[in-house]
């Protein structure tokens, strides 16, 4: 039998928004649950920053605060850091060169030196003028400081992932780490010790990405890094500067010759045709000095296997 008569919707259907219609990753948490979420954050992240600093700056006892952030645009947090500052782009979990989120840490120049002072026994204190270049020990020591907290960040965000320092410069903006428009949040991380000493950093995650690293976030775990034993031709053993000699004679002289010794004097040496090259008291390799580009060099015809290497070969 055929129906004669057309059905019409009694009312409109009804429209849900996306945070409700929203399964697994489409929908985020509510504002209120964000907000608990990020002081959550920020307070597991400065605990653990004030443990993991503490043996770079002489194992001082740290306070680290986390404040709450700032709402800027890219621009405006670029503008905010300034042209000339100690930056570092990190990527901050999943590391080795896949997945993870970004974020841009910045020390001013000030606070990369005195953090440098503190790091090898002095006060610490923040000079009023700082130089225009930054020193090569006072930009290793902000790449160590940075790397330490990409991965306390890891950890506040990831279980099993690590964080690192992709790129550093001192002009923020050649970092290129978000767009000009992105909403970012801006934190500042005020670290100080018992003695009185106060260091401030910024830290800039774009809004996207820092919800993405609240804990419980639902994101998509990155390959996790071929954990490999550490080597002296990987990171980080492999940028450790290393002190080499090379030892082109050795002779004996009595405590009364060496006394009675002047400008003028001659003391003939014997040298062998082979010239140990070495690192500390460890021989490294044996070679033959000569001449290379009108400057003395040696060159290697034998390198033993040093005794810490035994076992390491493959």
């Amino acid at each position: 039998m055929r129906m004669a008569h057309d059905f019409a919707a009694a009312r409109a259907a009804a429209q849900h928004c996306p945070e409700l219609t929203g399964h697994g990753e489409a929908r985020g948490p509510r504002p209120e649950e964000r907000a608990e979420l990020l002081t959550a954050w920020r307070r597991d992240l400065a605990r653990a920053l004030a443990d993991d600093l503490s043996p770079l700056l002489s194992d001082d006892r740290l306070e680290v605060t986390i404040d709450e952030p700032d709402q800027l645009t890219g621009a405006e947090a670029l503008e905010r850091i300034g042209a000339l500052a100690a930056n570092s782009l990190l990527r901050v979990g999943a590391g080795g060169g896949a997945g993870g989120e970004t974020a841009l840490l910045s020390f001013d120049f000030a606070t990369a030196l005195a953090l440098t002072e503190r790091s090898f026994g002095g006060e610490g204190r923040t000079a009023d003028n700082a130089p225009e270049t930054l020193p090569r020990s006072a930009a290793l020591m902000v790449e160590e400081a940075a790397t330490m907290i990409a991965q306390t960040m890891t950890r506040a965000s990831y279980a099993d992932a690590r964080g690192e320092v992709m790129i550093r410069s001192e002009n923020a903006a050649r970092l290129k780490p978000f767009a000009p428009d992105a909403a970012c949040l801006m934190f500042t991380l005020v670290i100080a010790n018992q003695q009185g000493c106060t260091w401030r950093a910024s830290l800039v995650v774009t809004a996207e990405r820092m919800d993405r690293l609240l804990p419980g976030a639902a994101r998509t775990p990155g390959p996790r890094a071929d954990r490999r034993p550490a080597n002296g031709t990987a990171a980080p053993f492999a940028n450790v500067p290393l002190s080499l000699h090379a030892v082109l004679a050795e002779f004996d002289l009595s405590l009364a010759r060496l006394q009675t010794l002047s400008p003028g004097d001659s003391i003939p040496l014997t040298m062998g045709r082979q010239v140990p090259l070495m690192v500390g008291e460890q021989v490294l390799a044996f070679g033959s000095i000569g001449t290379a580009d009108d400057r003395m060099a040696i060159r290697l015809t034998r390198i033993p296997v040093p005794a810490f290497a035994e076992g390491a070969v493959s």
